[in-house]
């Protein structure tokens, strides 16, 4: 019999599915087979499975934890928002269609049909769930048809850990609110509470630990600290260093923080090196003393593209590129680019057509069909071997024999020229996410920057990502052995439903 546990929190951002990927390693080490299950993803980061299909980047890294293969059954539903009413609905890794809060609703019954199949599909091949909540669980306006949370909880039986961010402050408040707000039904499956990501003194917690326990008569399982991993986060931006931060490093990397950013993680390898300083810049930010300004994934290219020219930013990326910056362009950022961007389908907005920053001599029309693959090639420029993944609906096309391919990609038995790079204009741009994942590539675009300054090549070796993840993870597996009563949480996962 499958066994599970799920993880609820008292708000979003509390570190769920940092906790889940720790426990999905923990009992991948334990010799189970574990595999992670979110019902529903809102996330503008999401990923590719080997088959082609879109699921949410957080239960990627949970499947990479629990040593599996990826599967659109760990997270059936994915909400992308196109708009602060909208967002594009994607169902077991296709895209099912755009929908604003009322009409989503009165999906809910229909998903939840799909929700539940896969995850007792996923049962019958594994012998443990890790199962992770979505924002509140108690989010009490939101309990009629709820398939993400308790209403999950519920339906499959499962035991519940409650997580409580304590680094913001309130935590034994919102620990209370949320066990009080729930009904008898939803409250016996709360089994145990999580205190995460603690700075300090343990000790000092005692007293605070044992009357909440008192008050709402659950144990609490454990303190975990706060952990500064370099793992790629789900829906909300990483701590990236403020531009008024006194530069310390060669080279300072500009990400540009568009209103509808996506697939942010992108950048998060370039954080491993000693070298290099990255800046997550809103419109009002300087570009001055930037090296490489990157204009990232966009769930939608044109709105972002107006913002930028309401707040004169796309004038800012034009002046710190004629003073010498580099710039990259990444899928929606890549389009952005280029002379103009068309959606005659209107897949995005009302918007035909778009202006784009003409630094590109393509045109990119965007289709209703979305692209998703896994893709490998080599970097035609830096001579070295990528892979990566692409997701969009847009199709580029270059004027006639005025395309310089950034990249060679081999596709089903087919080799094909992508992206744009122009070293003396310093322009670069590809539909490839994860391509600073390849830390060969990483290395020596950075030293090709560095040449540029005048400096000499970096002096470290190039770091593997996938190498560095493996040791956060495993980083991250040891600190909740330390910090958890595992004897109880595994009691808890093997013995439930007993009372």
């Amino acid at each position: 019999m499958c066994k599970k546990i799920m993880l609820v929190g008292t708000a979003s951002s509390v570190g769920k599915s940092t906790l889940c990927a720790g426990l999905c390693r923990i009992l991948q080490e334990d010799g189970r087979n574990p595999a992670p299950f979110k019902a529903q993803n809102m996330s503008l980061n999401s990923g590719v499975t080997p088959e082609g299909l879109e699921m949410g980047r957080a239960q990627i890294l949970q499947a990479v934890a629990a040593k599996v293969v990826p599967d659109v059954r760990m997270n059936p539903v994915l909400l992308k928002p196109t708009s602060n009413e909208g967002s594009q609905v994607v169902l077991l890794g296709k895209v099912y269609g755009v929908v604003g809060g009322e009409n989503y609703i009165s999906m809910k019954e229909e998903l939840s049909i799909k929700v539940l199949q896969s995850y007792r599909e996923l049962e019958k091949e594994h012998d443990t769930i890790v199962i992770e909540g979505a924002g509140s669980a108690a989010e009490i306006n939101l309990r009629k048809n709820d398939f993400v949370n308790m209403g999950l909880a519920r339906m499959v039986d499962a035991p519940v850990l409650l997580v409580a961010d304590i680094d913001k402050g309130g935590a034994f408040a919102s620990i209370y609110g949320t066990v009080m707000l729930m009904p008898e039904e939803e409250r016996k499956h709360v089994k145990g509470i999580i205190i995460n990501k603690f700075r300090g003194t343990k000790a000092l917690l005692k007293p605070g630990i044992d009357e909440i326990e008192k008050l709402v008569g659950i144990p609490v399982l454990g303190v975990v600290p706060y952990l500064p991993l370099n793992l790629p986060e789900e829906d909300s931006l990483m701590e990236y260093p403020r531009v008024e931060r006194i530069r310390k490093a060669d080279i300072s990397v500009g990400v540009i923080n568009l209103p509808h950013i996506s697939n942010y993680t992108d950048v998060q390898p370039l954080l491993m090196y000693q070298d290099v300083e990255v800046h997550m810049l809103s419109p009002e930010d300087s570009l001055a003393g930037m090296d490489l300004i990157i204009l990232p994934g966009s769930k939608n290219t044109q709105k972002d593209l107006e913002a930028l020219r309401r707040a004169k930013m796309d004038e800012k990326i034009l002046k710190a590129h004629e003073e010498g910056a580099f710039l990259l362009g990444i899928c929606g950022g890549y389009q952005m680019l280029g002379e103009s961007l068309e959606d005659p389908h209107e897949v995005e907005s009302t918007l035909m057509v778009s202006r784009g920053l003409g630094l590109v001599p393509m045109k990119t029309i965007l289709e209703q069909r979305k692209k998703t693959s896994l893709l490998e090639g080599e970097s035609i420029p830096m001579e070295s071997p990528v892979k990566g993944y692409e997701i969009h609906m847009g199709r580029s096309t270059f004027q006639k024999d005025m395309q310089r391919p950034f990249l060679r990609i081999r596709e089903n038995g087919e080799i094909t020229e992508e992206g744009y790079f122009h070293e003396d204009e310093r322009i670069m741009g590809t539909y490839l996410h994860g391509i600073f994942d390849n830390s060969g590539f990483t290395r020596k675009l950075l030293n090709l920057i560095r040449r540029h300054k005048g400096l000499g090549d970096m002096s470290e070796a190039p770091q593997n990502y996938w190498e560095q993840m493996e040791k956060e993870l495993t980083h991250l597996a040891d600190t909740l052995r330390n910090t958890l009563d595992m004897e109880a949480m595994y009691e808890i996962l093997d013995e439930y439903p007993r009372d």
